[in-house]
């Protein structure tokens, strides 16, 4: 089979693999698109020490079932997955909680990814789909289950409706524009995305409908939001956060670009801030996202970036470059 592989920092080529081949309780898919994840680019810069040169990246993945070994899935089933294979029996895999996984493995790391004709997954990891669902859309369902997982938790612990909420959102990649579309599919109406790229401020503008800014020339009002996602997570946006969430507001933590930097903790204290961490999304999230996808709840997602796998290796440059205007670029074998 045809696969895009990771053989050094900066650089996937596509080459020649070996077709999966079919394990116990597991399916062989026959990959229709795979999205490109931020951390395929963080992979890509060479700074994912878990991802090593040699490795088939990608997990945000819609397939057909070539190939199965578990009687839950015939062949031609079209499915989407959890990329993230979990253990079934910790306590955090008991609690509903399979995200935490005390064992977790998870494609395109552990194991080789989507980004390739075949690829092979456990079918307890496979969700099911409409099968009339456009394979773009459905590749979507792992970023925007991220969205889906964090807004949430916030609503949790905020103490007004999100519907109420003045909203700010650093960073206006996909998991940022993915929450921008479903806080507005919420009833949100006061929503504002920092992001650097023109290209991008520019789509989400148009698709998203909300205010943007170029965080490279303007600063956020300090004190002035009641919520905001940190979808970057470098010392720049954590600061920029603490700056702008207003006393007693809440912001949640998703993005991992730096690995850890100082905070504000006496503003923490004082102003009563609530700080989240949110990871990934549970197999509860990645089912209620095929849903809010397939009915509309994130718009008509024109805005993706769809490119056949074998141009691959340009559409990791251009997003390298900043030159991908879509917060998504879908790859199909």
């Amino acid at each position: 089979m045809k696969a895009l592989v990771y053989t050094q920092p900066n650089e996937v080529q596509l080459l020649d693999r070996p077709d999966p081949a079919l394990e116990a309780g597991e399916v062989v898919l026959k990959i229709e698109a795979v999205g490109i994840c931020g951390s395929d680019m963080h992979a890509y810069h060479g700074h994912d020490p878990r991802r090593k040169p040699g490795l088939i990246l990608g997990h945000e993945f819609c397939g057909v079932v070539a190939e199965s070994a578990s009687p839950q899935y015939a062949k031609g089933t079209r499915v989407t997955g959890n990329p993230l294979i979990t253990c079934g029996v910790c306590e955090y895999c008991v609690q509903g909680r399979n995200n935490l996984c005390s064992h977790r493995t998870m494609v395109g790391m552990t194991r080789p990814g989507a980004f390739a004709q075949y690829m092979s997954i456990p079918a307890a990891s496979l969700i099911d789909m409409p099968q009339d669902m456009p394979a773009e859309h459905a590749a979507v369902t792992e970023p925007a289950a991220t969205a889906l997982h964090a807004i949430n938790l916030s609503m949790r612990v905020l103490v007004r409706p999100v519907q109420e909420c003045r909203v700010l959102i650093l960073g206006g990649g996909a998991i940022g524009m993915l929450s921008a579309l479903l806080l507005k599919n919420y009833g949100c109406a006061d929503i504002t995305v920092a992001e650097v790229n023109p290209l991008r401020r520019q789509q989400i503008e148009q698709y998203a409908q909300v205010k943007t800014y170029n965080p490279k020339e303007t600063n956020p009002q300090d004190n002035a939001f009641d919520y905001v996602m940190d979808a970057v997570g470098s010392k720049i946006t954590r600061n920029t956060a603490f700056a702008a969430v207003k006393v007693g507001g809440v912001i949640m933590h998703i993005g991992l670009q730096d690995w850890a930097s100082e905070i504000d903790m006496r503003r923490l204290t004082l102003a009563e801030i609530t700080l989240l961490g949110t990871y990934t999304y549970t197999t509860a999230d990645l089912r209620a996202t095929v849903k809010l996808i397939h009915q509309g709840a994130f718009g008509n997602l024109e805005w993706l970036d769809t490119r056949p796998l074998s141009a691959g290796a340009q559409a990791f440059q251009d997003l390298d470059q900043g030159r991908a205007a879509s917060a998504k670029v879908i790859l199909c074998p």
